[in-house]
């Protein structure tokens, strides 16, 4: 796979913080910049039976299995047309004091964006039965709002301990398990 970006380490100058944008399923997204390990092509994602419907699949990233989830699919919405645009965004996210990598299939990135904390909000209160976890807050960008996700929240623990179950410590355990 090709690396496309390889962020940076600064997250925040002063009271702006950097978020890389993104587009999925016709909405613009973005997550710190310091959540973002890289961004890959699409190539070669592994198929695997029984697992949660947001899961694309797993792909191999320089030797190590990588879930790869679709992030509009995962919200609630249709599964992603892969076009040339597309990409995978390859994040951390923690669990049982681990750090997991895990891809998320996205429509294509736009661009990093300061966006200056008084500019943020908390996600909007919509009241018990609709779940806003996976909102770290709302950026105020100009004249519009622009979901900062949570990537920590976007998978819940157990979506997390489903993938986990995978478990492939390299691709040649990919081959054997399939």
């Amino acid at each position: 796979m090709n690396q496309l970006v390889n962020v940076g380490m600064t997250n925040s100058v002063g009271d702006i913080t950097q978020y890389l944008t993104f587009q999925s399923a016709n909405d613009t997204f973005a997550i710190g910049i310091l959540d973002v390990k890289e961004i890959i092509e699409i190539e070669g994602i592994t198929r695997v039976p029984m697992m949660p419907e947001f899961l694309c699949g797993i792909i191999n990233l320089r030797g190590k299995v990588v879930p790869v989830i679709d992030l509009s699919k995962r919200l609630g919405r249709l599964t992603t047309v892969i076009s040339k645009k597309s990409c995978i965004v390859l994040v951390e996210v923690s669990h049982e004091d681990e750090r997991q990598t895990i891809g998320m299939l996205v429509d294509e990135v736009n661009e990093i964006l300061e966006i200056d904390d008084e500019h943020t909000q908390p996600p909007p209160d919509f009241g018990a039965d609709l779940r806003v976890d996976f909102i770290r807050a709302m950026g105020r960008v100009g004249e519009h709002f622009m979901i900062l996700l949570d990537i920590n929240y976007v998978l819940s623990v157990a979506d997390i301990s489903a993938i986990s179950q995978l478990n492939f410590r390299s691709a040649e355990d990919i081959d054997e398990a399939l």
